[in-house]
């Protein structure tokens, strides 16, 4: 298999079988992001506020607000762009469906960093999922369990 990404750009695509609708409500509300992605994520003027388990923080500007098809940000320093795209019925899989294809590109980074975010985004986006289609929260909001000590489930 190849990853779709280079040396300065990461791409990750994920079939959610929830809404367009649903999937941007959570990546544009603040208990949306909080309920997969940061412990606090709060927007103030168009800047979300991200504070994470680990003590790390970001002021991430929105650049692109989209409902329901795309979200954009400026995110620790590089660009990250969520597309958002209503799934065919077919499936194209055999599966069935209906859904969202979602597509993160990340963009703007040092390439030196690409080995750490290529699978962090994972621990992003899978949590995403589980949120939107299950309503559930994959993460162990555990300070002494994060990813710098080699937990997934932070």
């Amino acid at each position: 298999m190849t990853i779709p990404s280079t040396h300065d750009t990461i791409i990750w695509r994920l079939h959610v079988r929830s809404s367009p609708e649903k999937v941007f409500a959570l990546l544009d509300s603040d208990a949306g992001r909080a309920s997969f992605w940061a412990e606090s994520a709060i927007e103030r003027d168009g800047v979300i506020h991200f504070e994470f388990i680990n003590g790390m923080r970001d002021e991430a500007r929105i650049l692109e607000r989209n409902p329901p098809r795309r979200f954009a940000i400026k995110y620790f320093g590089s660009r990250v762009v969520f597309d958002l795209d209503p799934a065919s019925t077919s499936g194209g899989g055999g599966g069935g469906g209906g859904g969202t294809d979602l597509t993160m590109t990340n963009t703007g980074f040092d390439p030196a960093d690409r080995d750490d975010l290529l699978p962090g985004w994972l621990n992003v986006l899978f949590p995403l999922k589980a949120a939107a289609d299950f309503g559930i929260d994959l993460r162990s909001h555990d300070p002494t369990r994060t990813w710098e000590k080699g937990f997934v489930d932070q």
